[in-house]
């Protein structure tokens, strides 16, 4: 559907073409300009950037007082030349110096007409919690990127929506709410939308599908993951998209719910400190950057740009954060750098979402590489009565295969399954086998598959 021509009228007597209503306008207004300038030509894209970059480096050196010596050191005061060289001459900011030093990443002068602040929370999964203030302006261009997800994918959005993420203790599952969310909240009329909580038996969030038989589903892969063993293959009759947020997207996972369901996998990268990072292309598998909110690197361990086909740390800037602006922010997490799109679109494109640095294995001699595991738990029920694993190395020789079986193993089960493991991680690893009644996800509801208890 055209979300142009679906706005709701909010001036009396005007239906076509409808004018909404002035407090939802500069959202509307904000998302016809990202529907132009998708299209503009890598090079335009980051003209602009470079752009707004100036805007908010004059912005930090006179009102965030922790970011001022950086600039200083990286030659990188107001109105000093701008390129991707001289930028990456600035020091990276860390989750650490936010937590050692939050306020002084504050802007002591935030421009009124940005709106009112207020705090985003990390989930604390990785075991470093952080809070960064979050003003209108940054909200606004969450929604308006929320509703380019929307128009690059056609949901109708008359559909019903039911998500199953982390929730309020006392939201109600069976009471919808009024809209589809804040993005669309006045600007469009919608389905209604269903929210059921994350840490809930697989089996009462299937039955919770079936009696409202959503449209659109939104939940995290693991979550996605144990749906497809419960859900018979037809009884979500008018399903027409999974929705994935939240975690790395398991290989294999795409082709599961297309098999099963019958219906496309449309994953989102985001992160609670910045927003919308990256939107799966509605022609490809790539993810878009959204470069007209950020400015996305991916680095190699020598601190370069990666090349396509490459795996790098991403980093990024918030470029309209002006309550808490983060520059050069290490998001820990990793992403393969894609080639140019052949959407036609001149957004940067990211592969994939390789994981976070928590996900990554450390070998005995202390090198770092990607778990090569296979498709998950289909992959290995294949030779072991398996329903459910998590790897965790506890040391640079030991990791535990922690799972949870259908039935008890047989000695041969516990052998082949660990050897499996054995040639797929390092044949150098000891695999310790441990089992167990439920591997339930972390506070946040979301689960990983491999996880790094390794201190460094």
């Amino acid at each position: 559907m055209n979300l142009a021509l679906s706005a709701r009228p909010g001036l009396p007597g005007l239906r076509f073409p409808a004018l909404p209503a002035s407090d939802v306008l500069p959202r509307f207004a904000l998302f016809q300009q990202l529907e132009a300038s998708q299209w503009l030509a890598p090079d335009k894209l980051r003209e602009w950037q470079l752009l707004q970059l100036d805007t908010l480096i004059r912005h930090v050196w006179a009102a965030v007082p922790g970011y001022r010596p950086r600039l200083k050191a990286a030659g990188l005061a107001p109105g000093s030349p701008l390129s991707p060289q001289t930028w990456s001459r600035l020091a990276l900011l860390t989750r650490r110096d936010l937590q050692l030093h939050g306020p002084d990443f504050v802007s002591q002068a935030m421009p009124p007409e940005h709106g009112t602040t207020s705090p985003a929370r990390t989930s604390g999964s990785s075991g470093e919690p952080v809070e960064v203030l979050r003003s209108g302006l940054d909200r606004l261009m969450w929604e308006a990127i929320t509703l380019r997800d929307h128009a690059w994918h056609r949901r109708d959005l008359a559909g019903t929506f039911c998500a199953i993420r982390a929730v309020r203790a006392d939201a109600s599952p069976d009471t919808p709410s009024r809209n589809w969310g804040s993005a669309t909240m006045g600007l469009f009329d919608t389905g209604p939308c269903f929210v059921f909580p994350i840490n809930a038996d697989v089996s009462a969030q299937v039955e919770w599908l079936q009696r409202h038989d959503p449209h659109y589903l939104l939940t995290y892969p693991s979550n996605l993951r144990a749906l497809l063993r419960q859900i018979e293959p037809d009884s979500l009759s008018r399903l027409r998209e999974v929705r994935t947020i939240g975690e790395t997207l398991p290989r294999g996972l795409r082709e599961s719910v297309r098999d099963q369901l019958g219906v496309p996998l449309v994953d989102l990268y985001s992160c609670s400190e910045v927003g919308n990072v990256a939107l799966q292309c509605p022609d490809t598998d790539q993810y878009h950057v959204q470069s007209e909110s950020l400015l996305v690197e991916v680095l190699d361990e020598a601190g370069q740009p990666c090349a396509p086909g490459e795996v790098g740390r991403v980093v990024v800037t918030t470029l309209h954060s002006f309550a808490q602006p983060l520059l050069r922010y290490d998001l820990r997490d990793y992403a393969e750098v894609g080639i140019p799109c052949s959407c036609g679109r001149g957004l940067p494109t990211l592969r994939r979402i390789a994981g976070r640095v928590r996900n990554m294995l450390t070998m005995p001699n202390g090198e770092k590489r990607w778990p090569v595991i296979g498709s998950g738990e289909l992959d290995y029920r294949r030779i072991a009565p398996l329903r459910q694993f998590q790897l965790a190395q506890t040391t640079r020789d030991v990791i535990e295969l922690r799972v949870v079986a259908e039935r008890p193993f047989t000695p041969d089960d516990e052998a082949a399954l660990t050897n499996l493991m054995r040639s797929r991680l390092g044949e150098e690893f000891e695999i310790r086998l441990v089992h167990c009644d439920e591997l339930p996800p972390g506070a946040n509801g979301k689960f990983e598959e491999f996880l790094s208890m390794i201190e460094e």
